[in-house]
């Protein structure tokens, strides 16, 4: 009676250099506070430099007052016996005790700490991965450059803003992996920015560079050769922009001659700019899923909404909820699928995370081409294994599982598999139900969505849902199919029980029609 834990957050891809680091909520907020230890070492260096310049410029102005008057009357002033001691003694030790603190290092401290804390740092592809992040959601739940770039995002607590510099940073990563489309949206934002007079480290000539390259990359040669043009005006003595100047008109001119024997409207038509590209991953179903991460699904006619009820479910007259029923609200009619309200509490909730956080670990999904489970860049997400015996609090849950859905939690998966026939190993029959907690409100993003009927399913602090992925004859319910949209604002726990077949024979008897 194993149980799977899911944590799926904003989340960046696996680095190589730090297998599966940087990919949780949890070890995000362990930066935060390394972060802040940094400061606090930096505060004390900086004050520690203060002190040190306090006791120079004392020094200094307490000389300054001195020789003022010796200048005045130098025989006189080291006429007396005790000014030219002092004097002596100034010259042969004070100034090398001065010398001495003026070349002591104050920054030993600071700089340990800083090589210490090194090693849990971010490296360049934990920041590269940090901004394919962003683009994926600026793509899933369709966000302007200029809605992120001013951290006008739903359900956000703190508010952050993107400088002209980190645009640029989020075009030059595009650029890199060939996404020309991206590339030209977050540079067009970095100019904006720059345009309105932000000042910023980068220059309107390096994001025109970028720009003009991108835009032409994507069939929009006029708009190239203009954006040239505009970073000639800036550095007329740019190397490459004066090469492509010349690469685009000897273009342009070719194709007006190769469209002088063309009519008006071909000709027109032929130079016209293509369309411009969408991300180079872009896949043609990611637009339906994409379309349910936004809430933008099929809607319900009202006759069928009509068919959908909340009731109490005592769980076919199960002594432990006839007192105490569950609530269960109809969340789609075919497939159905119901979600059951205040099923989990807040202190059962924390008790299983605190079991699962020590051994969360990458999340795997299959690979169609080799057949084996593997991590993806496009799920980023850590998952756990969690035994009924491990804790009671767990065993109660299982159980209370099996009293609401009557079905046998025994058969159900006992560990993570990491080959492709694990089920034939378990030899408990295909997943016939999926039963899946929300342990946390998420801000914005975050649904459950199921393509092939249009259904998303939010998720919900201390509810559940419930399905059946096969028919009762046995035969898949393709309907079922579903995937997890990114969490754009906050952090998602989600865990899953995945109820198996056999052991359900008198429970959810077979039928003889294949679709029922």
């Amino acid at each position: 009676m194993i149980w799977y834990i899911l944590i799926v957050g904003i989340l960046l891809p696996q680095s190589s250099a730090h297998p599966g680091f940087f990919t949780s909520i949890g070890q995000m907020t362990d930066l935060i506070h390394t972060e802040k230890d940094l400061v606090t070492s930096l505060k004390d260096y900086i004050k520690a430099e203060e002190d040190k310049l306090e006791q120079i410029k004392k020094w200094a102005e307490k000389l300054d007052r001195l020789t003022s008057t010796a200048t005045k009357d130098p025989e006189g002033f080291v006429g007396h016996p005790v000014n030219a001691f002092k004097l002596m003694k100034r010259l042969n030790t004070e100034w090398s005790e001065l010398e001495n603190l003026v070349l002591k290092d104050m920054s030993d401290g600071f700089i340990s700490n800083l090589t210490i804390q090194r090693q849990y740092f971010p490296n360049d592809e934990d920041q590269v991965g940090a901004a394919k992040a962003l683009l994926r959601l600026q793509d899933t739940y369709n966000l302007d450059t200029d809605t992120i770039s001013k951290g006008n995002l739903p359900g956000v607590k703190h508010k952050s803003f993107l400088t002209a510099e980190d645009c640029f940073e989020l075009g030059k990563v595009a650029y890199t992996e060939a996404d020309y489309y991206h590339t030209e949206l977050w540079m067009e934002q970095a100019l904006r920015q720059l345009d309105e007079g932000e000042v910023s480290t980068i220059d309107k000539v390096s994001v025109l560079d970028y720009l003009s390259y991108a835009v032409y990359q994507q069939g929009d040669l006029d708009k190239a050769l203009l954006l040239t043009k505009k970073l000639l005006e800036l550095d007329p003595e740019h190397q490459r922009a004066n090469g492509n100047l010349k690469y685009f008109e000897y273009i342009m001119a070719k194709e007006k001659d190769v469209n002088k024997s063309a009519s008006d409207d071909q000709s027109d038509q032929k130079t016209t700019p293509r369309k411009k590209g969408v991300a180079v991953d872009y896949l043609p179903e990611r637009q339906k899923y994409e379309m349910l991460c936004r809430g933008e699904g099929i809607k319900m006619t009202p006759r069928r909404q009509k068919k959908l009820f909340c009731r109490y479910h005592d769980g076919n007259r199960n002594p432990k909820f006839i007192l105490a029923p569950a609530k269960q609200e109809d969340e789609w009619d075919k497939p159905r699928i119901i979600r059951f309200h205040d099923i989990i509490s807040d202190a059962e909730i924390e008790i299983v995370k605190d079991l699962a956080k020590p051994r969360l670990s990458r999340a795997t999904v299959h690979d169609p081409e080799t057949g084996k489970l593997t991590t993806a860049q496009y799920r980023v997400s850590k998952s756990a294994w969690l035994s009924g015996y491990e804790n009671p609090v767990v065993s109660r849950i299982n159980m209370r599982i099996q009293d609401l859905t009557g079905l046998d939690v025994s058969t159900a998966e006992e560990l993570q598999k990491d080959e492709p026939d694990a089920f034939k190993e378990l030899g408990t029959g295909n997943r016939i139900a999926t039963w899946l907690f929300y342990m946390s409100d998420v801000s914005a993003g975050g649904a459950t969505v199921f393509p092939e009927v249009g259904a998303s399913v939010w998720p919900k602090k201390g509810t559940a849902v419930f399905w059946y992925n096969l028919f009762a004859s046995g035969e898949g319910d393709y309907s079922t199919r579903h995937a997890a949209c990114p969490v754009l604002v906050g952090n998602k726990w989600v865990s899953n029980k995945w109820l198996h077949e056999r052991g359900q024979e008198f429970r959810r008897p077979c039928t003889l029609s294949e679709l029922e």
